[in-house]
């Protein structure tokens, strides 16, 4: 039949992909709640583990590590919405700025581009400022978002309770032949997820601080709340420092009389990305995903048309994943080979390669000479 038609295994394909991608958006409010709970498992379960070697019942091995979790993330939480009480207080003070700050650049654009002020104005401010025409989108996103928020403890600890469960039930599926293969399999996802998430929680931290610090020194008011938000976006690879950053920025831009401070600003996110990736990452998470950064950019760019922020967010540990099970799949290694690291090292910028790169200058040099 495939040597006959040999489109029709293409076909098939892509009518899966386009169907399997169609099921991740329609089922969207279902699956990434459990996404993040299969994530943030992995995250608890080096403590469950060692609370059951000790000897502790397996409840009370999960019920504890959980109950620290959500302490840690009740405070935080009551952290932020204190803060952004306080922020809506002088919500009409930072409105008025912000409107005398749109004001003056709809005169400059008018004036240098010849573009309609009132266009300007009224496309600015509708966007800023018209937040209750979209109440009930509000709402309705609010409630989703909590539920969401109170169903991980449930699904943690079902994740945790049941694992031993899933693990078995995954290996009648492999069958007895291949029962190494999937032991290996399970163990490795085990490991490189949860160095993953712990490593990436590690840098999330420290960021809080390096941001809140930054903020503080510039003269930004909220600078704590600011500084958490925006290191809170660093959870996502390669854009999140940007995303999280643009908050300060634009709350600087419409708040501040200067444009030193969003400058400022500015500068900082440039200084913490080129510090979180060249010494944070490398040094506290690795390089235990090992997926290239094509298909990293690729994959935050479909998470995030498939699922928004949550996809951008839960993408890269599921890649990981996907990419030890097909390591380990007869067949499937060329596209394992086109997920990871592999082939590249030589044109790395790596201390190796350019200690090669001016050996061959000072060899091609003494011989002209």
């Amino acid at each position: 039949m495939d040597g006959k038609y040999p489109g029709m295994r293409l076909t098939y394909f892509l009518l899966a992909a386009i169907l399997l991608i169609y099921g991740l958006i329609m089922a969207k409010q279902f699956l990434y709640p459990l996404a993040f709970g299969i994530l943030l498992s992995y995250m608890l379960y080096p403590i469950v583990n060692y609370l059951e070697k000790k000897g502790v019942p397996r409840i009370f091995s999960i019920l504890l590590p959980l109950l620290g979790f959500m302490i840690l993330f009740a405070f935080l939480a009551i952290f932020v919405l204190k803060r952004i009480n306080f922020f809506m207080d002088e919500l009409p003070s930072f409105r008025e700025k912000a409107v005398g700050h749109i004001e003056n650049l709809q005169v400059y654009i008018e004036s240098e581009f010849g573009i309609p002020a009132e266009r300007i104005k009224n496309f600015l401010l509708s966007r800023l400022f018209d937040l209750g025409t979209q109440s009930g989108n509000v709402f309705t996103a609010t409630t989703g978002t909590l539920f969401v928020i109170l169903m991980q403890p449930v699904y943690i600890f079902l994740f945790l309770y049941y694992r031993t469960k899933f693990a078995y039930f995954y290996l009648k599926i492999a069958g007895r032949q291949n029962r190494q293969v999937a032991i290996q399999v399970l163990r490795e996802i085990a490991t490189v997820v949860t160095r993953y998430m712990l490593g990436v929680t590690t840098v999330v931290i420290i960021l809080c601080f390096f941001n809140s610090m930054g903020l503080l020194l510039i003269g930004i008011k909220y600078s704590l709340l600011l500084g958490v938000i925006s290191a809170l976006f660093s959870f996502i690879p390669y854009f999140g420092n940007f995303i999280g950053g643009s908050i300060p920025f634009i709350f600087a831009l419409l708040t501040e009389d200067s444009m030193i401070y969003p400058l400022r600003i500015a500068v900082w996110v440039y200084i913490v990305h080129f510090t979180e990736n060249n010494i944070l990452s490398p040094n506290i998470v690795g390089n235990n995903i090992r997926i290239n950064p094509f298909v990293i950019i690729l994959g935050l760019i479909g998470g995030a048309m498939i699922w928004g922020i949550p996809g951008m967010l839960v993408t890269i540990p599921f890649l990981a994943m996907l990419n030890i099970v097909l390591k380990k799949l007869p067949g499937m290694q060329p596209y394992a080979f086109l997920l990871g690291t592999r082939g590249t090292k030589r044109h790395e910028l790596t201390v190796e390669n350019m200690n090669r790169f001016f050996k061959t200058i000072r060899t091609k040099w003494r011989k002209r000479m």
